[in-house]
């Protein structure tokens, strides 16, 4: 049980750094040691299994998928996604409540976090080769671009976009240095995912506890097309990114590093076209909570420095491979 638990909190400082755009949980699952077992646990995953699902009944079959389970660790991908899921409810909670009372402080905080990540990867970018380049400027424009169309609330909150949006922001989990909710934040939906999911717990309690069940299904679309989406993210979308790290690792670097600056676009929209007054003590709060999210990230990458967790990912997935 002491061991199943140790996995629990890790997920839980997992899920608490996912939570956040500027903090990688893959970041995290390195420093607790834990990664070469989710990546070789999330690479085990054979789509070809599923063909076995319908034909459970066969014995052949059943062991077929029993062995697949067996090689992904289900039970340590369970204990861990219930941390990363507890993780996540609470800090997503407290972000849905400072964005209602004080959305200026907190995307000056999402600011600074995505600013700092920036910054602390820049040193591992090069921009010699055309490729790179090129990956530079597709990166800077798309984000910017993006950006701007979720700053103004253009980008939709349609199940398919939440079903991208799953699968892209997944994939920070094999990412170190790369956070899913700054993905969120790109494609505009970390504010909404936020408030769909908590309104769908509440309304879920209400259900269990005989109220009605029209008002949760709104809600229970959303998070079931973002889950289904990241599920199809971590065991499809999630080997090319693999891929692109440990064939083209410099142009890719640049390009996710370019995606961050052109972001940056959309928490500035937000702070500068937050409604109300400036006095002094706001002004204040919202410069200290760039601030803030600056120091939090690089005392992380000042802390974890000694892992050199962007040039040893490949290795550490194929080690994770070959076990």
């Amino acid at each position: 049980m002491r061991g199943w638990l140790s996995v629990y909190l890790k997920g839980v400082s997992m899920g608490a750094a996912d939570a956040v755009p500027g903090v990688s949980g893959g970041t995290i699952a390195l420093i607790t040691g834990i990664y070469e077992r989710l990546v070789g646990a999330i690479a085990a995953f054979d789509p070809r299994v599923l063909a076995d699902l319908p034909r459970a009944y066969d014995p052949d079959a059943r062991e077929r998928i029993a062995e697949m389970l067996r090689e992904m660790d289900v039970a340590f991908l369970l204990v861990l996604g219930a941390g990363i899921m507890t993780a996540i409810v609470g800090v997503t909670g407290a972000v849905a409540g400072i964005e209602k009372s004080s959305p200026a402080v907190l995307f000056a905080f999402f600011f600074g976090l995505i600013a700092a990540s920036a910054v602390v990867l820049w040193g591992e970018v090069r921009v010699d080769t055309r490729g790179e380049k090129a990956a530079a400027l597709v990166g800077l424009v798309v984000a910017f671009l993006l950006a701007g169309e979720s700053a103004s609330a253009a980008v939709p909150h349609s199940p398919f976009v939440l079903f991208v949006a799953g699968a892209v922001a997944i994939c920070a989990m094999i990412l170190p240095g790369v956070s899913g909710s700054f993905l969120l934040i790109l494609f505009g939906q970390y504010i909404f995912m936020s408030n769909a999911l908590h309104e769908f717990i509440d309304e879920a309690v209400g259900v269990v506890r005989g109220g009605p069940l029209e008002p949760a299904v709104g809600p229970a679309v959303a998070v079931a097309s973002f889950v289904a989406g990241a599920a199809v993210g971590i065991l499809t979308f999630a080997r090319v990114v693999e891929w692109a790290l440990a064939n083209h690792r410099q142009v890719t670097l640049t390009f996710l590093v370019a995606l961050m600056v052109g972001a940056l676009r959309l928490p500035v929209a937000r702070v500068v076209g937050a409604d109300g007054a400036w006095p002094v003590a706001r002004v204040a709060a919202t410069l200290l909570a760039g601030l803030a999210g600056a120091v939090a990230v690089l005392l992380v990458d000042y802390y974890t420095d000694d892992l050199d967790y962007v040039e040893d990912e490949p290795t550490a997935t194929s080690a994770a491979r070959n076990d």
